[in-house]
């Protein structure tokens, strides 16, 4: 360890506890730079986790903002989706703020820092610039943006602080060249703005089955929010289930939607054809992709503008040669090529997305040629390796 220079790390997603069903990116991330520094993890604490340790090389320290039973702010699907569906969590933000603004300040008089990367512009970039400003030599500042900062969080002000945060920077990656253009708009120069999406294990763990068996599985993975579309997927179902009537739809993940979804099947008399698996485990994440015939982003543009920025689930099932039907937003367009990776329909357009499940399902050869290519596009481009090789460059030149 002697010698490695200090990264600290600030997030609001990171696994609480061993076999968290919470993403795992920024964790991964920082599992594959630790050979080379020392890194350090600020992140919101939550009821059952430990407000300190030292875990698979990482140091993390869980900052409290309020009683322990009501420090759920973040996780499980979210700050931003949380704050729609339980208005009076908006309450939480001021502690949630200045818990870890404190934290932060008192690390940074601890250890001496040689980089800090805040993922999510708001509010992990904001803390870190008002931080500085108590802290006479803070270091440089390098931030990511993952998507629901960027297009969730709209108007005059929150365009501002973006703005502000962008600008005083030293380094800035967003995961999707769609973000590019976005951040682009705020004005705040571009010179020292990356594209550096999240990554995959596309090497030992996303990869494909030795032999897929073709049983009528669809295959949802994602939070259960608005900006999902799973709404539209569940419309659709019932148009698929007319040329296939064995089709199950499995639904991995949570969220403050599930029970409107389940009252949709409910309504559409699908209950039978729909399974909601939950929160799953990363671990058995590549299981599902494995033994799914088809698998379905139908992502949308939410009502206040929120969308995907980059699909890295999407990643996971290319790399697991799943054949994939995906809406046409900006953020799928680095990764996917309609008819060669995968499949492309309209946002919100129920017909041609049954059209599209029901193509797939009647030619198998199809989708096991678009899986294949699939998988060739995302291992030359997001897996891990390659990924952390060009946070590892960035991060030198910065520091």
């Amino acid at each position: 360890m002697k010698g490695k220079k200090r990264i600290l790390v600030l997030t609001s997603t990171f696994p609480r506890w061993e076999d968290d069903e919470e993403p795992s990116f920024v964790f991964e991330l920082c599992s594959r730079l630790k050979a080379q520094y020392r890194i350090h993890v600020l992140a919101p604490h939550f009821p059952g986790a430990k407000t300190y340790e030292y875990f698979e090389g990482i140091h993390i320290k869980r900052f409290r903002y309020f009683i322990t039973p009501w420090q759920r702010l973040a996780y499980q699907g979210g700050i931003l989706a949380k704050l729609r569906h339980n208005p009076w969590q908006y309450g939480l933000l001021p502690f949630f703020f200045l818990g870890e603004l404190f934290s932060l300040i008192r690390l940074l008089r601890s250890y001496r820092f040689h980089l800090i990367h805040a993922h999510w512009l708001v509010p992990q970039g904001l803390v870190a610039l008002l931080a500085r400003l108590f802290i006479k030599s803070a270091p440089p500042l390098l931030c990511t943006s993952h998507g629901g900062d960027l297009f969730g969080l709209q108007g005059n002000l929150l365009n501002m602080a973006k703005r502000l945060i962008v600008l005083n920077s030293t380094a800035v990656t967003v995961v999707s060249s769609a973000m590019l253009e976005e951040v682009i708009k705020l004005d705040a120069g571009y010179e020292h703005i990356h594209v550096i999406p999240m990554g995959v294990d596309l090497q030992n763990r996303f990869v494909p089955p030795a032999t897929r068996v073709n049983k009528g599985s669809l295959l949802f993975v994602g939070r259960l929010v608005e900006k999902k579309g799973l709404r539209y997927l569940i419309e659709a179902l019932p148009l698929i289930l007319k040329r296939h009537p064995e089709v199950c739809l499995r639904i991995a993940g949570d969220g403050p939607e599930k029970g409107n979804l389940k009252a949709q099947c409910a309504k559409l008399g699908i209950s039978d054809h729909v399974r909601f698996l939950g929160a799953v485990k990363n671990e058995r994440l590549p299981a599902l992709y494995q033994t799914s015939d088809v698998v379905v982003f139908p992502s949308v543009i939410a009502d206040d503008g929120d969308r995907e920025g980059f699909g890295l689930v999407l990643v996971e099932a290319l790399g697991c040669e799943c054949a994939t039907v995906v809406t046409d937003l900006p953020a799928m367009r680095d990764i996917i090529i309609d008819g060669k990776t995968g499949l492309v329909v309209p946002q919100k357009s129920i017909r041609q997305l049954a059209e599209k499940v029901i193509g797939l399902l009647d030619d198998p050869e199809m989708g096991r040629l678009v899986g294949k290519e699939g998988r060739r596009f995302v291992l030359e481009r997001y897996d891990w390796d390659i990924i952390a090789r060009q946070y590892a460059v960035l991060i030198e030149s910065i520091i």
